[in-house]
């Protein structure tokens, strides 16, 4: 499978996670060309600041390859991930990231802050604004969207 193809998969679970009336954000895990985990943000449905689509993704690839070093993998996320999810994907030893639209308010991996500048133990390899203009758009989607829904609720 190619790059384009397992961000697909991520932007499905984005999909899944807006049908939830969660921000669409989905996450994929692949190692040796095969999809380990995937995720999505379920932080409204879980009531849990942690139900990040990078985490719930490292969480299910752990405990699917039986360890916590998941050097042999790649991500692919939606969006930018934030301070935590990028930790996260620090302390896991993902060798590779791969996200799509840039986060200009929690951004981690460049926008905000580029936390693998810092002197950590572990960088990975990253690409930026992969398929960018289709991970935007679920999120400029489903923000208008709930916009309308705010405004049809203040006129009835």
């Amino acid at each position: 499978m190619t790059d384009t193809e397992f961000m697909n998969i991520a932007i499905e679970q984005a999909k899944l996670a807006a049908a939830e009336l969660e921000v669409p954000v989905g996450a994929v895990i692949v190692r040796n060309g095969e999809v380990v985990s995937v995720g999505r943000n379920r932080r409204e449905t879980g009531k849990n600041a942690l139900a990040h689509a990078e985490i719930e993704a490292i969480d299910l690839a752990c405990k699917k390859l039986g360890g916590w070093r998941l050097w042999e993998c790649e991500m692919y996320v939606t969006l930018e991930p934030c301070p935590m999810c990028t930790g996260a994907i620090i302390n896991s030893r993902i060798r590779r990231l791969i996200y799509g639209a840039s986060d200009c308010k929690a951004g981690s991996c460049g926008s905000v802050v580029n936390l693998f500048d810092l002197p950590y133990n572990h960088k990975p390899e990253v690409v930026s604004g992969f398929m960018a203009e289709e991970c935007s758009a679920l999120l400029s989607d489903f923000f208008a969207e709930l916009r309308r829904i705010k405004n049809e609720n203040k006129k009835a």
